[in-house]
């Protein structure tokens, strides 16, 4: 344990140590190519000096440039590439992969289920998100509630899903049941069921551990927008008699779209790539399938399939690469605007 930490404490320093002589050598090396020394010819000088304020920034940007290139953009191509061969990725089988996608079963109800989950998780993240962080914004104690309702960010999908098996557990016979869900049901004469096999509604039963998590995350972005809102306007609303679904839904609403657009958006990504929870409570079985789970399976069991899988892969890309367009050229404008 000691010598893991050395060994990560040791990295860390030769990576600063490396990126500061990597930044005062390129430098020096910049202004000696390029010098404008005093007495020089001063057309010359003026000329260098603009070559080193254009060439400057490349040097800070070009380690960052080139590692987005190693480790995001070469994946894509080699991805893109492997979805034209078949299991092994040496024997090239053009657009089979793709026509097999658009034809199994399985694919289309993943592409449904992921629909699915689009339609309810971003939508009911950023509406609680929203009305809890209004309800909590004048209230002695909203820190402590929002503080309780953030906690859910802290733990990892796995470890929520472990949390939420306990709630869905079931026991057969005539046993006690121990799932809290069960228990309840029981409580008040229903029947207890194993709720996580019944198809299409287990769906939103593995949404609601989504919801539950990010809630928090949309509460604490929405509430950092609502504290922006003038309270003159407010007041105002008031004075003119409107009511507090008026001044909810006219007012700060309104006023903070533009953080709802954000918050849905970022969860909207996550959404696309969900997989954690679904592998860790069913494993995509009873119709609950998603796109990533369906990658990981083609691409790690049953002797794998790098074809299938890749095609999978640039599929859930091109879903998210949209709205992380339209998320980044929304942010563009916002900031141009101020």
């Amino acid at each position: 344990m000691i010598s893991q930490i050395l060994t990560a404490i040791g990295a860390m320093i030769f990576g600063v140590a490396v990126c500061a002589a990597y930044f005062l050598f390129s430098n020096k090396l910049l202004d000696l190519i390029f010098p404008a020394k005093e007495g020089d010819d001063v057309h010359r000088a003026a000329v260098n000096l603009r070559r080193r304020s254009l060439i400057r920034p490349w040097l800070f940007l070009g380690p960052a440039l080139f590692l987005l290139a190693v480790y995001l953009m070469y994946p894509v191509v080699a991805t893109l590439i492997l979805s034209f061969y078949g299991p092994d990725g040496n024997q090239f089988v053009g657009g089979a992969n793709y026509v097999w996608a658009f034809n199994d079963t399985e694919f289309r109800q993943s592409i449904f289920n992921n629909i699915l989950w689009l339609a309810v998780v971003p939508a009911a993240c950023t509406f609680f998100g929203l009305v809890i962080a209004v309800m909590t914004d004048r209230i002695w104690w909203g820190n402590i509630a929002k503080a309780v309702i953030f906690m859910p960010m802290a733990i990892s999908f796995v470890g929520a899903s472990v949390i939420w098996k306990f709630i869905y557990e079931y026991r057969g016979g005539n046993d006690t049941q121990i799932g809290l869900l069960n228990a309840v049901v029981q409580l008040f004469g229903g029947t207890p069921a194993v709720w996580i096999t019944i198809p299409f509604w287990n769906n939103f039963f593995l949404m609601v551990m989504l919801i539950w998590i990010q809630t928090g995350f949309a509460m604490v972005i929405l509430s950092a927008a609502l504290r922006g809102i003038p309270e003159e306007t407010i007041e105002a609303a008031v004075i003119d008699g409107a009511n507090g679904w008026q001044i909810f839904w006219k007012i700060m609403v309104p006023q903070v779209w533009g953080t709802i657009a954000t918050v849905w958006t970022t969860i909207t990504i996550l959404v696309l790539k969900v997989f954690d929870i679904v592998l860790t409570m069913t494993n995509g079985q009873w119709n609950t399938m998603v796109l990533a789970n369906l990658m990981f399976n083609w691409l790690f069991r049953g002797g794998g399939d790098s074809g299938r899988s890749a095609v999978i892969a640039l599929v859930i890309m091109v879903a998210v690469t949209p709205i992380m367009i339209w998320n980044i050229r929304r942010a563009n404008a916002e900031t141009k605007g101020r």
